[in-house]
């Protein structure tokens, strides 16, 4: 039996917007999935570590950052749907290093860090989301990952707020340990002072490549799956087990970068994940490796 949706009455008293029954497929990149029982979008930090304090223990919460490498499942979202948006996309410039509120989308991180004159950040330009979600899922593109760079994020949590480093969040192959209901604040991430034409040349680079190679302007969910172990990616694997441009509704394997997933118009939420699933029953009878999913597959399913 489905969940009853939960009573705003619960909730403590919040300065920021609180909506029941909240769309959210509008909001993801997929353009698919059901709405949140509530919609929590917190005024600022002060505001997150009370939700997160005084909200019940048993309520599912779940995190949403800019929606990009997740499918929302058409049946909605039980529980609190938090977002953070305004009070949260700070950027500091320092001088060995930038300071990014979670909101702040990884490509303006990137771009803030060229124009400033610091190096080793531009593979942010070619990753799809927000710091808050790049933390939490150790995203990387072009060689480097957030481990690399990462000095310390601040982690807001029921017990109040935590500064952890690299170390402390155990980081692996897209993935962080984070404090239970942890949810990423904002992070301090390394950089080096460099030559500002050296490095808007490479992110220009990125940008071209990403243009070049992936589906950019569809709508998808970016990488759908992750490499395996080994050298073997695993778009060579799709692409080798028939997959390239495999249809099932109006969801489609991109026939230009076959580890993502399309919604050509129409397509539901469970049409995508279908075809996800078709695809990874394919990969493995034809090379034996089961593939795992790196989009993140949230929510309740419609009977």
């Amino acid at each position: 039996m489905m969940p009853q949706p939960i009573s705003q009455a619960v909730l403590p008293p919040l300065r920021g917007r609180v909506e029941r029954d909240a769309p959210l497929g509008p909001a993801s990149w997929f353009r698919v999935g059901g709405p949140a029982d509530v919609l929590v979008r917190p005024a600022d930090l002060d505001d997150l570590l009370l939700l997160l304090r005084d909200m019940p223990a048993d309520m599912p919460l779940t995190v949403l950052g800019a929606a990009s490498n997740l499918i929302i499942r058409d049946g909605g979202i039980a529980g609190v749907v938090l977002r953070l948006a305004r009070g949260f996309g700070d950027i500091v410039v320092e001088a060995d290093g930038i300071i990014a509120g979670a909101a702040a989308l990884d490509v303006t991180v990137a771009e803030t860090a060229a124009a400033a004159g610091l190096g080793g950040l531009e593979f942010l330009v070619g990753i799809p989301g927000s710091i808050g979600g790049a933390v939490a899922m150790n995203a990387g593109a072009y060689g480097v990952e957030i481990r690399d760079v990462l000095d310390w994020a601040e982690i807001a949590s029921p017990e109040g707020l935590l500064r952890l480093d690299a170390a402390a969040l155990h980081f692996a192959y897209r993935h962080a340990q984070l404090p239970p209901r942890g949810v990423v604040a904002r992070a301090r991430l390394r950089a080096t002072p460099g030559d500002k034409t050296a490095i808007a040349a490479r992110l220009a680079e990125i940008r071209a490549a990403r243009e070049a190679t992936q589906p950019v302007r569809a709508r998808t969910g970016g990488s759908t799956f992750k490499n395996p172990p080994g050298d073997r990616k695993a778009w060579e694997l799709i692409d080798a087990a028939g997959c390239r441009g495999l249809m099932r509704g109006a969801a489609q394997v991109s026939e230009k970068h076959c580890n993502f997933l399309l919604n050509l118009g129409g397509a539901s939420a469970a049409d995508i994940e279908a075809l996800g699933e078709e695809v990874r029953a394919r990969v493995l009878a034809h090379s034996g490796i089961a593939l795992e999913w790196e989009i993140r597959r949230i929510g309740r399913a419609l009977p």
